[in-house]
């Protein structure tokens, strides 16, 4: 994938989701109160520990009878899924072809899910650190990495089921796009690259020597004897 259209491809992505959100949310205000939005504002505005800071997320929601748990619930893992999807994007179109591994593109878009599922298990309880501890455990021991890159992948995709888990999806989104952009950003930069090194993205101009210049050509061969 050419790095023009990943760009496009992401650009137009995150506008979708960003101004649907906006839409429905300015259309319908009193909708906020039942969706997992808004979260981050009251992580950010809390000055307490980390008690008040869960217990402000816990208010800022109105979520009191099933349908509207259940609602939230979906809400909340379909957001961690959308926000998880681009970031397939960046490692497959980024990553050397050598040492792609599919299973890290299965865990970057399922992990994000399972993740907000226990964090609202788990929230508001003495579990929840020992929670975060085994999720961490239990994807190094299950999934080898060939990469420590590989690692911010996992790490990201923790970090979007965090945040969606305390209904901060436009956190986990924020989180994705800083995260696209940045690596794409790296890509085309080759940002400290060197010839004849181990490559953890692929060469994004295989064409052009370590200073841009465009590759040798072979001599044609000489001419043979004439018949």
């Amino acid at each position: 994938m050419s790095a023009s259209r990943l760009l496009i491809q992401l650009t137009i992505y995150y506008l979708i989701i960003f101004g649907g959100a906006w839409l429905v949310i300015h259309s319908n205000p009193e909708l906020q109160s039942y969706l997992p939005i808004g979260g981050a504002e009251a992580l950010i505005n809390s000055g307490g520990g980390k008690s008040d800071t869960l217990g402000a997320v816990a208010q800022a929601q109105e979520v009191k009878t099933l349908g509207q748990s259940l609602g939230w619930m979906f809400v909340a893992i379909i957001g961690a899924l959308i926000t998880s999807f681009p970031v397939t994007w960046v490692y497959m179109g980024t990553r050397t072809s050598d040492e792609y591994d599919q299973s890290i593109i299965s865990t970057i878009l399922i992990l994000p899910s399972v993740v907000t599922s226990i964090v609202v298990v788990v929230q508001h309880s003495l579990a929840l650190a020992f929670a975060l501890g085994g999720i961490a455990g239990a994807v190094r021991f299950k999934n080898s990495l060939k990469s420590s890159g590989d690692a911010l992948y996992i790490l990201l995709s923790v970090g979007i089921g965090l945040a969606s888990g305390i209904g901060a999806v436009e956190l986990a989104l924020v989180m994705s796009l800083a995260f696209n952009y940045c690596f794409v950003g790296l890509w085309i930069s080759e940002y400290g690259e060197r010839e004849g090194m181990k490559r953890y993205m692929s060469d994004f101009n295989p064409n052009s020597g370590p200073a841009g210049a465009p590759a040798p050509t072979e001599p044609p061969p000489p001419p043979g004897p004439a018949a």
